[in-house]
């Protein structure tokens, strides 16, 4: 039976992706590709694709025209910026995607779908691989979560703000950690959607969910995982993605995914 047959309440579906780094190659779109295939196999369509930044490997324009092609979808599709994107460019090459007022950086939105509302932040830093949010950004996040909303709130970004415990990749998370809590605190916030550290993550910031999509395009391995004697990220572990089942009146449900077959 499926999935929203099962439930008496409307079931709104986010498959949630990070970090796919295309940048011309045919082993980053092929599993992009991997990916995009099994969200076109389903017996229903989710309701939105998200995408939590590094859509382009080097910010060029080239690789945001491939990044515009291998995700038209069917469905509504969110992306926002990463470390390795670039505003300009990213603005130019997927303005199908990406309503952002202004020019250049940061690009900051507020999407409504299906009754659902993204609030898109921009944490990059041009030229760093951290993440920050300036006073202005926080400012405009505050006014934007004032703002009444009737069905679920998602807040998404690039980096986490959380540790995770990892020697590298722990310096280059969010460093504007303590206020961003304080614009979040006492808001109805369903959940922090974000990417980066290339790891499936469920844990929590200011009260929170905060829910971390895996790699599209590698996975970093732990300090003491096997893999990691191999260097700072695995390109053989198949590519993953989380499928975040909102229900009203109930928790938030999610469920990773990682896609080991090319058939999929």
């Amino acid at each position: 039976m499926p999935l929203d047959q099962t439930l008496e309440a409307p079931v709104f579906v986010i498959a949630h992706l990070s970090d796919p780094h295309l940048d011309g190659s045919v082993a980053a779109r092929d599993r992009l590709r991997r990916v995009t295939a099994y969200l076109r196999d389903f017996s229903r369509p989710v309701d939105v694709v998200l995408v939590t930044g590094d859509l382009a490997d080097h910010g060029s324009e080239s690789e945001y025209a491939e990044v515009a092609a291998e995700l038209a979808l069917e469905v509504p599709v969110l992306m926002l910026p990463g470390n390795h994107d670039v505003s300009a460019p990213l603005r130019i090459g997927l303005k199908e995607y990406v309503e952002s007022p202004g020019e250049g950086h940061p690009v900051h939105q507020v999407r409504d779908v299906a009754g659902a509302r993204f609030v898109l932040l921009d944490t990059s830093v041009p030229g760093e691989d951290h993440g920050l949010l300036s006073a202005e950004s926080l400012a405009w996040l505050t006014g934007v979560l004032a703002e009444p909303v009737e069905g679920p709130l998602f807040v998404a970004f690039h980096h986490p703000p959380n540790e995770l415990q990892h020697p590298v990749l722990d310096q280059w998370i969010l460093q504007s950690s303590e206020p961003f809590a304080e614009a979040l605190r006492g808001r109805p916030v369903t959940a922090l959607l974000a990417g980066h550290v290339h790891n499936g993550l469920a844990t929590s910031f200011a009260g929170l969910p905060l829910l971390v999509a895996p790699g599209i395009r590698s996975t970093a391995p732990l300090p003491f995982e096997p893999a990691a004697r191999d260097g700072l990220v695995d390109l053989t572990t198949p590519p993953g993605l989380a499928l975040h089942v909102h229900v009203a009146g109930q928790p938030l449900v999610t469920n990773y995914r990682f896609l080991t077959s090319t058939s999929q």
